[in-house]
């Protein structure tokens, strides 16, 4: 039962909802395919119309199976990070990464709701962990990164491993969905950095930050509605 669909007088509502979710929901896994393929066949058109498609879609999505306002809110600031990042200037990157950050924001009061209510809290030792692979990842990274970069970028990686680190209040998907958006700023920093890369390095960050922002919406959608069949 969903969460729409729990309340009184509300259940067609609900289930019309639903069945607009599902065709929202293939949209944006066609649209995230195509991205994907894009980047990996060189096509940057594709990936300059794709992009921006990817977290309306999702959050499109996630309003329709009546997720929290705060992870509609916090897929949208991820929409105007994907924007801005489009643009090749430091502006841009600089402004992006505040969205981004305005969107882990939403998601750490959204999980620190979620031990308010009952969810065992997120694990210290998890949180250790996290914090170490940080420090570490940091000292290593600092030298190469441009002067004007360092601070910032500091400041958005503790909220981020914030965020990882609490997104296992809501479930496995969820955890597992932080720690790949984890891992897709890293890529995306190791690049800014100028460090050896992968081949199609743009394809990597992107697949791991849309299975990312899928799974967060996976583990607090399934999470919602067990509470509200509850």
């Amino acid at each position: 039962m969903t969460a729409t669909a729990a309340r009184p007088g509300s259940t067609g509502t609900g289930r019309r909802a639903e069945r607009f979710a599902r065709p929202v929901l293939f949209a944006f896994l066609l649209v995230a395919a195509a991205d994907l393929a894009g980047l990996l066949a060189g096509a940057e058109t594709v990936h300059l119309i794709a992009k921006p498609l990817l977290m309306p879609l999702l959050a499109g999505y996630a309003a329709l199976r009546g997720a929290p306002r705060l992870l509609v809110a916090a897929l949208l600031f991820g929409w105007g990070g994907d924007v801005f990042l489009l643009a090749d200037n430091d502006l841009a990157f600089l402004v992006g990464m505040g969205s981004f950050a305005v969107g882990h924001v939403c998601y750490l009061t959204l999980f620190g709701r979620g031990e308010g209510r009952g969810r065992a809290p997120a694990p210290l030792v998890t949180g250790a962990g996290y914090a170490v692979v940080l420090v570490v990842f940091l000292v290593l990274i600092w030298p190469d990164l441009p002067a004007d970069l360092r601070i910032p970028l500091t400041g958005y990686s503790l909220l981020l491993t914030a965020m990882a680190w609490r997104a296992g209040v809501f479930g496995p998907y969820a955890a597992v969905g932080g720690a790949l958006f984890l891992l897709s700023d890293a890529l995306i920093a190791t690049g800014i950095a100028e460090w050896p890369q992968a081949p199609a390095p743009d394809f990597w960050v992107m697949l791991t930050y849309i299975a990312a922002q899928a799974l967060l919406t996976l583990g607090v959608l399934t999470k919602h509605e067990a509470q509200a069949g509850a």
